[in-house]
Order: C-alpha cells, then sequence, then structure tokens
C-alpha cells in the first residue's frame, strides 16, 4: 500500500516532534522556564522580559550543548577509555575531533514527568547499561521556581547489581539579554583553574593568582576566550559556591550557584559556536569532577548497589 504524502514530505496527518520532544513550561514570580522531554533539560529561562539563560529555538537541537544534564560524567573521557575496579572499559567516541567521549548518556534519552505543578516539574528516566557502562540507574531530575529564581535537584540511585563510577555536571549558558559577554563583568570564586591540552584534556592545575584567569575580583570578560574547569572554589556561608555575571554599567546581572558537591566549574565563553550564539552567553557549567575524571578517579564517586546521590543548583536575576 502506498502512504499518502503531501508536498514537505511528511506522512499526511503526521505531527512534527521537536528535536528535544514534548516541552513544558513552569512560570512563578516572575520567573518563566521551558524544560524538555530530551535529556530532561532547560531549553530557556526568562524573569520578565529579560533571558536569564541563552536559548535556542523549538525547532532545533541544543546549541553548544545549551540547557544540558551531563550524566553520568560531564567533560571527557579521553579516547572514551577508563578502567574501573581492574576493569578496562571503552566508552563510544561522541567526538570525533577530539577522540573523546563527552557529557555522558543522560542528555539524548527521553525522559518521563514524575510530577508537574505550575511552578516546578520533575523528571525521570532510566538508563540502562550503555557501551563501555555496564550499570543501571534511576535519574530524577527537579526544576522549581520562586522568589530565589530556579532550583534544579538531580538525584541518582543505582538500581543495578554493581559500583558504578559517577559524576554529573550541567550546561546553562548565563547571558545578559543583548551584547557579547566581552562587555560584562564576572565574578567567580575559584583558586585554581586546569590547563588543557588541543584534546581539552587537563595537564595540571595552576594557581589563578597573576593570570588572565583570576575573577576572585569582578572585573570584565573583555575577549578572553575560555574553555577552562576551574576548581579550589570558595563557599559562601549558607556553603553555596557563586558565581555572577553583570552588566558592564552594573544595572543588571545573573547569579548560578552550586550546592554541596560541586567541586568544579567549566566556563565556556562559546568562541566555535555559530553566529548569533558565539560569545552571546557564557556557559558557566556546575560538575562534581573534573574532565577525564574516569581515568584519572578525581572526585569521582562511586555508587554501590542501592546508594544514591542528589547535587543542586540554580540559577537568579539580580537588579
Amino acid at each position: 500500500m502506498t502512504e499518502s504524502v503531501v508536498s514537505d514530505g511528511a506522512p499526511a496527518g503526521a505531527v512534527t516532534v521537536p528535536p528535544t520532544g514534548a516541552q513544558y513550561t513552569i512560570a512563578a514570580e516572575g520567573y518563566r522556564a521551558v524544560l524538555t522531554e530530551v535529556g530532561g533539560g532547560i531549553r530557556a529561562l526568562t524573569y520578565g522580559d529579560r533571558p536569564l539563560l541563552m536559548d535556542y529555538p523549538e525547532d532545533q537541537p541544543p546549541v553548544g550543548g545549551a540547557g544540558q544534564l551531563l550524566i553520568p560524567w560531564p567533560n571527557r573521557v579521553r579516547d572514551g577509555r577508563y578502567i574501573f575496579d581492574d576493569e578496562e572499559r571503552q566508552l563510544a567516541i561522541s567526538e570525533p575531533r577530539t577522540g573523546n567521549a563527552a557529557h555522558g548518556f543522560a542528555r539524548l534519552l527521553s525522559w518521563t514527568v514524575l510530577a508537574e505543578e505550575p511552578s516546578s516539574i520533575r523528571f525521570g528516566v532510566r538508563m540502562f547499561p550503555q557501551l563501555g557502562y555496564p550499570h543501571v540507574l534511576d535519574l530524577t531530575a527537579t526544576y522549581a521556581l520562586g522568589r530565589g529564581g530556579l532550583e534544579v535537584e538531580v538525584t541518582a540511585t543505582n538500581v543495578g547489581a554493581g559500583t558504578a563510577p559517577y559524576g554529573i555536571g550541567a550546561h546553562p549558558y548565563l547571558t545578559l539579554g543583548e551584547g557579547l559577554v566581552d562587555d560584562a563583568v564576572l565574578e567567580m570564586p575559584a583558586a585554581a583553574w586546569a590547563e588543557l591540552d588541543d584534546r581539552k584534556i587537563p595537564t595540571g592545575l595552576r594557581d589563578v593568582e597573576g593570570t588572565p584567569y583570576d575573577f576572585r575580583r569582578a572585573r570584565p570578560i573583555g575577549d578572553l576566550p575560555l574553555d577552562t574547569p576551574f576548581t579550589g572554589l570558595r563557599r559562601d556561608p549558607d556553603g553555596l559556591v557563586r558565581v555572577i555575571l553583570r552588566a558592564g554599567d552594573g544595572s543588571h546581572g545573573v547569579e548560578l550557584w552550586g550546592g554541596e558537591g560541586v567541586e568544579w566549574l567549566q566556563v565556556f565563553t562559546g568562541d566555535p559556536l555559530p553566529e548569533p550564539y558565539r560569545r552571546a552567553g557564557i556557559a558557566v557549567e556546575p560538575m562534581s569532577c573534573p574532565p577525564n575524571a574516569f581515568e584519572t578517579g578525581e572526585n569521582l564517586l562511586r555508587l554501590a548497589p542501592g546508594d544514591h546521590v542528589s547535587h543542586r543548583w540554580g540559577v537568579r536575576a539580580l537588579s
């Protein structure tokens, strides 16, 4: 039987599905967020008419990983190879230009809505074994809006039989809504940065003192290109680490905070991105471990069967 087709090539009566699947909107206290089925990610966040995160159109995939959750490892694993409990493993090479495995599996999975309210939504997914990762994790991601802006909590539970290596990251791009990040002022309480090789794998830790990477005191970003892991994070008395991006005239800004277990921040000015996204926002990625942690073991978590762990981060508008 021959299918009836229309001029655009889609089967008659078909509904076009966005690359990130179903879209969900939550709102409260002047904030509005759009979340996606694919990856359980965030596509947009605004406060009033101000964008706080660099967004992308519904009919396109996330540009530069915008808004994705990076599980069970953030950033990269060199050659996709690592040894865990004396077992050599090989992950799929998902970043051919560097020959690395990048950003985990969860960002490409279809997440299910477990609970939904006007101001919050909770997604869940069971991540079954993947090439080089023979573990089963139950993941949840809760997004909630309130007076303090957006709060995100991600939980992983090992429901499989063996101990699993685990790390987490997220990929929000902070934005001031207009202009390039060159004109913005960045404040980040990080005392050290990791130097990277040409495959974006750390080669050593450096003190920020006296280098272009010292943002412990607020200063303009200028034309500095960043795709850099930072650590040595100073926390405020409430236990949170805070990164602030402000307009050059100080009129408004946006803050990203990370809770317990956020030990690293990957900061990316988006120089390789296509227009109009190039340097339109600055990714401040809260991470539990650095790049290549599956190989080095640095800050890598071990989840025994039945173990669970949660990480929190959030974004709010500054006047």
